[in-house]
């Protein structure tokens, strides 16, 4: 059941409604409330879930645009300080402008099968007027045909061109899709469009199978199979380059892949690859668990091996366990999801944070923080899983200069036994995750950001199976302290699945993708948080500040604004010693009507609590994710008039949240009162009748 609005009665209910309905009815509705408050308080954790829920509304025309069409698979390309961001969907590479302050456009270039010619629009050209009106403008790019390809479609979606890379080249903006499973690109360049033909690695044959490709000056690293119906094992190659290598199919089991990064270290012929993904547990006990995560490393200069059996692989291949539990709750999560790289501001590569978000078979997640320099130690210096014997030298996995190549008896050591003995674990001296939470987070970013006393944050941006994102506050200095999930935004206009994400740092701008649409969303929202200063400080949001009546931006003050750097008591820092009071508001009842008063729950890690006289009678624990605790009146009596009062504890932090007195209704009174005197009437009228009666027939 959807409560109410604050303060109103029932839906589609007068304000007082005198008693009339059987009692299964109230006690139907009483056990819909229930139901429904146990559904909404069995979600999260206290403190692991977000404080608040915010929906960013944006501002019209300015940060949401329409795809026009539903697109089922996208994938977003955006530079960071660029108010541009493209878009590869069905057929189509869409040109979404988001430039500050102003009206959003959007342009298209088409890559399908032949369509009628549409003859390009600039917007210098269209009238000044419609330049400036409010409306989207759709501006089309030239259309392009690329023809018609060969063989049947066996599926609707194979007669589909599903972009699924686009990627920044010297000659332009690279995309390339599956063209009715032909993979192709093409060549963006300033308004036309220059067709590269058929390029197998570059886009898989479907839009639903696993791929990443990796972009290194001229180098280019796949995963993407080139055979459609033979290669299925799927490898780690490099398809352009000094020479192709691709990865021994015993060496992984199944892979996901989910990301790569190639890392520039002291030595240049040390420089490494390290991809990132998940693979069937080799282990088959029917209790351990189904998937392992992994990271795996190659030298980017492999230049392959000595016999005819390495010549054609990488020599240097070798992959360690990613660990991601917590040993005090006995929690395991085995499933990586996805990694973001945080690089060091000093530019120091072993410094560089791993954030990788992992679940378990019961969609839980975690977030768990690793270095690229212990990452590097355990490769270095860790036996081989399995391997008993000493080890050749050149050591398995060690990078040689001078485009050496890696002698036969090491690569076979490394290809028989391809995983190292020792485990990568979490930093911090617990190796315990960051944070874990009943939900189930997909994606995530990191910013690093300075808050206005100097302090260091990373805020966390983790997207969930809901279509909603969650932003956590890490503090940057200290390790595993005071983890906080600041809210749940709501980025689309409609709810759907969060397909893309992308961060730039410089603009502080989220951009999102679902089906129908692209969100620009601001790593601010200062104005969402309520409650004046109290409410602003509370929120422990790194970019917003208490400054002259007002939560704002710290980007936005020209000065320094309030912010507490204290975790726990943060609301003490206000000038004001206590909140204000909610404002009285009142309701006429009738007596024995059934009314239920709601409190809007704006932080859920607060208890809120009805209190009328001295009793507490209702009480909405934190992680109580509903959006009102309500308190339900059944059978309106005498002593249940008066003063009800909306009370929020968090930690030592209270406000009155609401004020309302309920009030015997006047009208049913006053028609009381009237009935009664009727009443008395009609029994002396008929008292005195007989004797009228009598007299007039005597008379």
């Amino acid at each position: 059941m959807t409560p109410p609005p604050p303060g109103r009665a029932a839906p589609s209910a007068p304000r007082a409604r005198v008693p009339g309905p059987p009692a299964r009815s109230v006690l139907l509705l009483r056990l819909l409330l229930l139901l429904w408050a146990a559904a909404a308080s069995a979600q999260g954790h206290s403190r692991s879930g977000p404080r608040i829920f915010a929906v960013w509304k944006g501002h019209v025309g300015q940060d949401r645009v329409d795809f026009g069409q539903t697109e089922p698979h996208t994938v977003l390309f955006h530079e960071p300080g660029s108010s541009s961001v493209w878009v590869g969907g069905r057929g189509k590479v869409y040109l979404f402008d988001f430039p500050e302050g102003k009206n959003a456009s959007v342009r298209t270039v088409s890559l399908s099968p032949p369509m009628p010619h549409h003859p390009r629009i600039s917007p210098l050209a269209l009238p000044r007027g419609l330049r400036e009106s409010s409306e989207l403008m759709l501006l089309p790019f030239p259309q392009v045909n690329i023809g018609s390809t060969k063989g049947s479609c066996l599926d609707k979606r194979d007669c589909e061109n599903y972009i699924t890379l686009l990627e920044r080249r010297s000659e332009g903006l690279l995309a390339c899709g599956t063209n009715a499973r032909h993979p192709s690109c093409w060549n963006l360049v300033n308004d036309t469009v220059v067709p590269l033909g058929e390029m197998r690695g570059y886009a898989p044959f479907s839009p639903d199978e696993n791929s990443l490709v990796l972009f290194e000056g001229d180098e280019v690293y796949s995963t993407i199979r080139k055979q459609e119906y033979n290669g299925k094992i799927p490898r780690f190659r490099r398809i352009r380059g000094e020479s192709e290598l691709y990865t021994s199919d015993t060496v992984m089991q199944n892979p996901q892949f989910i990301k790569a990064t190639i890392v520039h270290q002291d030595q240049a012929y040390d420089d490494k690859i390290y991809y990132f993904f998940r693979e069937d547990n080799p282990d088959k006990n029917p209790e351990a668990p189904l998937n392992v995560s992994r990271v795996a490393q190659l030298c980017r200069g492999d230049q392959g091996g000595e016999s005819s059996l390495s010549v054609s692989k990488w020599n240097t291949f070798l992959k360690a366990m990613l660990v991601c539990s917590d040993a005090a709750t006995n929690k395991n999560f085995n499933r990586l999801q996805d990694v973001f790289l945080l690089p060091d501001p000093s530019g120091q590569w072993r410094d560089t944070r791993v954030y990788g978000v992992f679940s378990n078979p019961w969609n839980y997640s975690a977030v768990c923080v690793y270095s690229l320099g212990d990452i590097d130690k355990v490769f270095r210096t860790s036996s081989l899983k399995g391997y008993h014997s000493s080890l050749p030298n050149p050591r398995p996995g060690k990078c040689l200069p001078d485009q050496q190549p890696i002698p036969t008896e090491t690569f076979q050591v490394a290809d028989r036994h391809p995983e190292v003995a020792q485990r990568v674990e979490p930093m911090g001296p617990l190796k315990t995750p960051l944070f874990h939470s009943k939900y189930h987070y997909q994606k995530v970013v990191v910013h690093r950001m300075q808050a206005s006393h100097g302090e260091t944050y990373h805020v966390l941006y983790l997207t969930t199976d809901r279509g909603t994102i969650h932003k956590v506050v890490e503090p940057g200095e200290q390790e595993h302290s005071f983890i906080f999930n600041i809210m749940e935004i709501q980025p689309f206009r409609r709810a759907a699945a969060i397909q893309t994400m992308s961060l730039d740092a410089e603009r502080r701008k989220l951009y999102v993708s679902s089906q129908w649409e692209v969100s620009q969303v601001p790593l601010d929202l200062c104005e969402v948080y309520g409650g004046g200063c109290h409410g602003c400080l509370m929120s422990r949001d790194p970019y917003c500040g208490w400054d002259q009546g007002r939560c704002v931006s710290i980007y936005s003050s020209q000065r320094s604004v309030l912010q507490s750097i204290n975790p726990v008591e943060p609301h003490k820092e206000c000038p004001n010693p206590k909140p204000d009071k909610a404002p009285l508001q009142k309701v006429s009842l009738a007596p024995n009507s059934r009314y239920y008063l709601s409190c809007p729950m704006e932080s859920r890690h607060a208890t809120y609590s009805w209190r009328h006289k001295e009793n507490v009678e209702q009480s909405c624990e934190p992680g109580h994710q509903s959006p009102n605790c309500i308190l339900f009146i059944e059978n309106l009596t005498a002593q249940q008039y008066g003063h009800y009062f909306c009370e929020a504890q968090e930690g030592s932090y209270f406000r009155e949240a609401q004020h309302w007195q309920l009030l015997p209704e006047d009208g049913i009174m006053a028609e009381h009162l009237l009935g009664h005197a009727c009443a008395l009437a009609a029994s002396l009228w008929l008292g005195v009748l007989p004797t009228l009666t009598l007299g007039l027939l005597v008379h």
